[in-house]
């Protein structure tokens, strides 16, 4: 008798809950079906994305580049105005010098002949 329970108990599950767990792996599957979709999705936009990004990182690098050869063209023509500056500057030193060595001589030499008797 126990025998004839326990038979009519698993029948009874397997008509009833049986059918049931088989809807559930159809559902599963399908779901999963549908992650992988949307997953694949997914990486193609992080691929568009990454793709985007590194145009723009690419754009941006030449444009700095761009940026930097002007500023050293730019550099390099201060560097010869303020060379040239100097320069004047050194001449126009060098030249108040002489300029006053020769006239420590004159007063020098005028100096000796206004003290002569």
């Amino acid at each position: 008798m126990a025998a004839n329970i326990y038979q009519a108990v698993k029948q009874a599950l397997q008509d009833l809950v049986a059918p049931q767990i088989e809807s559930l792996k159809g559902e599963i599957g399908q779901l999963r079906g549908e992650v992988h979709g949307e997953i694949a999705r997914l990486r193609g936009e992080m691929g568009e994305f990454r793709g985007e990004v590194r145009g723009e990182i690419a754009e941006f690098r030449s444009e700095v580049r761009g940026e930097i050869a002007e500023l050293r063209s730019e550099m390099r023509g201060n560097h010869a105005a303020v060379s040239a500056e100097i320069r004047r500057i050194d001449d126009k030193l060098t030249w108040a010098l002489d300029l006053r060595e020769r006239i420590v001589a004159l007063e020098t030499k005028l100096a000796a002949t206004t003290e002569r008797p």
